[in-house]
């Protein structure tokens, strides 16, 4: 049986190894990649007569579920689903899934690099010498310092060694009991201990209801003015017209953030001019050998979906942060 595939992860192409991979299953491919926002009458003329798909982060809402009848089966390429409304995707028969922890290592990458570039000041000293200057901005160093992860997935979990082979103390604040490996690695405590005794702030938990802007105003003001803020998450996580202002006024120094509320960024937000705060282009998990395990895993899902076996099937969440 033939099974019509759409696929709108930007960085799979038509004849690449997914491409054939899902050829060989019995599947016919259309590539429609999404880089930016897609208007939803748009997404809805793509989905007419697909019976699986590989997406980005478009948003699959009730309505453009219910306007594509066919459609069996969804899967992230990714880890993140929040753009999904998976309530409603049961309800019409669409079995959802994700690739849990497969560009888990990139991520903890991404974290630590930022948190240096941030610490050190490297993109703007870089910036200051490509304009003509010579700045002299001095940092910090990460040996002796301490980071609070807030959620301990495999992320989170990947962040922890590279963490303390600098030299920094780690603490956790999650709501899923700790693993007993974990004991000696990490302190866990609870969200305001973290946020009052971190000097960095690294955000690695699910976007959910009881997680949407969590970093609020009040939780900015828990923490240290020295202390920097780091978010590869979800950017409804953190509030950012409240950060903005946090750092605008020292009440802490500084942010790197690989998300957004809105993307691409838009041009009026308050992110944009304030010194200290560094936005990247959602980018953290976006390695070479990650993006090729996230496109080989996410084909083998949907081909297992598609045969009613899915392996990694997700389901409506509202708990509190992991």
């Amino acid at each position: 049986m033939t099974h019509r595939v759409l696929i709108t992860t930007d960085y799979l192409e038509p004849g690449d190894d997914v491409d054939g991979f899902l050829r060989e299953h019995g599947c016919t491919t259309t590539h429609a990649p999404l880089r930016g926002r897609r208007h939803r009458d748009e997404l809805v003329a793509l989905l007419e007569g697909v019976d699986g798909a590989i997406i980005a982060n478009e948003p699959m809402t009730r309505q453009v579920l219910a306007a594509a009848p066919s459609l069996r089966a969804l899967v992230r390429s990714g880890v993140g689903y929040d753009s999904v409304d998976v309530a409603a995707a049961a309800e019409l028969g669409v079995a959802v899934s994700n690739v849990p922890g497969v560009n888990a290592n990139a991520v903890a990458e991404f974290t630590m690099g930022a948190i240096l570039a941030s610490s050190r000041h490297l993109v703007e000293l870089a910036s200051g010498v490509a304009d003509g200057r010579w700045p002299r901005t001095q940092g910090h160093e990460l040996r002796g310092a301490t980071l609070g992860l807030i959620g301990y997935g495999e992320a989170s979990r990947a962040v922890v060694p590279l963490a303390r082979a600098f030299g920094m103390r780690v603490l956790c604040r999650t709501s899923v009991p700790p693993p007993p490996s974990a004991e000696g690695e990490v302190e866990f405590v609870d969200l305001d201990s973290l946020l009052r005794t971190c000097d960095v702030v690294s955000v690695h938990t699910a976007l959910v209801p009881t997680t949407h802007r969590l970093i609020d105003a009040r939780a900015l003001e828990l923490m240290r003015p020295t202390a920097l803020l780091v978010n590869t998450a979800r950017g409804p996580i953190v509030d950012e017209t409240a950060l903005a202002a946090a750092v605008r006024n020292g009440v802490i120094a500084g942010a790197a953030l690989d998300v957004c509320e809105v993307e691409p960024l838009p041009a009026d937000s308050p992110l944009r001019g304030t010194p200290g705060i560094t936005v990247y282009s959602h980018m953290a998990g976006q390695t070479v050998e990650a993006r090729a395990a996230a496109g080989r895993e996410a084909a083998a899902e949907l081909v297992r979906s598609l045969a009613g076996s899915p392996a990694f099937l997700v389901s409506p969440r509202a708990e509190s942060p992991a």
